[in-house]
């Protein structure tokens, strides 16, 4: 009877994927719209809450005004759909996170899920900081720069869409400390050379300030300044966070000479069934003394090398290999970047491997 494949081959069909992903899609239009139907008897209140900064400002007997027919209607529906999207990103986040979790290791779970909150929160943050620090700030200086003889006048559609301008800036600008911890985690810089850039990140602040922000010093100022500080926060937690880059991998280690013989075990209900501890150790043992048995001395172990030529070039054996020694070096970040480069590309028996030696790593480490 022929044998079953093993279980951590068989992946799902891309055709449940997407109705995954449709579902997903689908809860986070009815979070959306549930919250609409909810705020839309509130629209012009809301309306009135956004405008109040400028309101504030405006001289004595003057108001903002609508130059459009349907303005008076569909500036509110406008604000409050888009408040709508922004109150449900928690929810908008959930359903994206249930949609890649699956596919992550607990480590990564841990990780992501802080980043996660912390992302969302400071998005609001960034929000609050524009409504009640920026807002005051720059329609007082706008309203107290106007022409004797001419009379301030917003139009209301026009409002709408500077401060949403504003608030999508100012909360993706406050997204740079988890922007700077990213890029450590990932291995594509380092805290000590992003400090070394710190003249040009000061210098960039201010660019994409102006860029973001109406023609003025105060608003490109009031955005430039929170980023660079925001960045500097974040090289000081990215030193906390500790990645080896995969290039850094040391590459003087021996090539294997064999293949994993690990049997297939009957999978369970999850799709992956972990090796006994004594499979474990075998395994283990296995690509670590393979190359010690080799002496090149030895004309036989020559001629079986030669015959086994495949096998030496396996560069997922290698891999394996390096992930082992990299263990034993307490080298944890470097062997799971190389375990995880297995799972990609070996076959049933290095992915079982590979995928046994992560559990047994996540199960130290806690």
């Amino acid at each position: 009877m022929a044998s079953q494949p093993d279980a951590s081959d068989i992946e799902q069909p891309f055709l449940s994927h997407l109705l995954e992903l449709r579902d997903r899609l689908l809860r986070m239009v009815a979070a959306i719209a549930v919250i609409f139907l909810v705020l839309f008897s509130f629209a012009n209140d809301i309306y009135a809450f956004i405008a109040k900064p400028l309101m504030d400002k405006l001289p004595q007997g003057t108001s903002m005004i609508a130059t459009e027919v349907a303005s008076p209607f569909l500036t509110p529906f406008k604000l409050t759909l888009v408040a709508s999207i922004f109150l449900a990103i928690p929810v908008i986040l959930h359903q994206i996170w249930s949609f890649i979790a699956p596919g992550l290791y607990r480590h990564e779970k841990r990780l992501a899920v802080p980043l996660l909150i912390s992302s969302t929160l400071l998005f609001y943050l960034g929000m609050v900081f524009a409504y009640f620090v920026v807002f005051p700030l720059v329609f007082q200086f706008l309203t107290g720069t106007v022409p004797k003889g001419v009379a301030v006048a917003t139009d209301i559609s026009r409002y709408l869409d500077f401060v949403l301008t504003l608030f999508f800036a100012f909360g993706i600008a406050f997204e740079i400390p988890i922007a700077t911890i990213l890029l450590v985690l990932a291995g594509v810089t380092t805290a000590d050379k992003l400090a070394q850039k710190r003249p040009y990140v000061f210098l960039g602040t201010f660019v994409v300030g102006m860029l973001l922000t109406p023609p003025d010093v105060i608003s490109q100022t009031l955005l430039a300044v929170p980023m660079w500080l925001l960045f500097e926060a974040g090289v000081f937690f990215s030193r906390f966070v500790k990645r080896t880059p995969a290039s850094n991998a040391k590459t003087s280690v021996a090539p294997l000479a064999g293949a994993s013989t690990v049997p297939a075990t009957p999978a369970g209900d999850d799709g992956f069934v972990p090796l006994s501890d004594a499979e474990m150790e075998a395994e283990l043992d296995r690509i670590e003394n393979e190359e010690d048995d080799y002496d090149p001395e030895d004309e036989n172990d020559d001629e079986a090398l030669s015959s086994d030529a495949g096998d030496l070039d396996d560069p997922v054996e290698r891999k394996l290999r390096q992930a082992h020694e990299f263990r034993q070096d307490g080298d944890d970040d470097v062997a799971r970047e190389l375990l995880h480069e297995v799972l990609a590309e070996g076959d049933g028996n290095q992915r079982l491997v590979a995928r046994n030696v992560l559990r047994q790593m996540d199960e130290n480490a806690e």
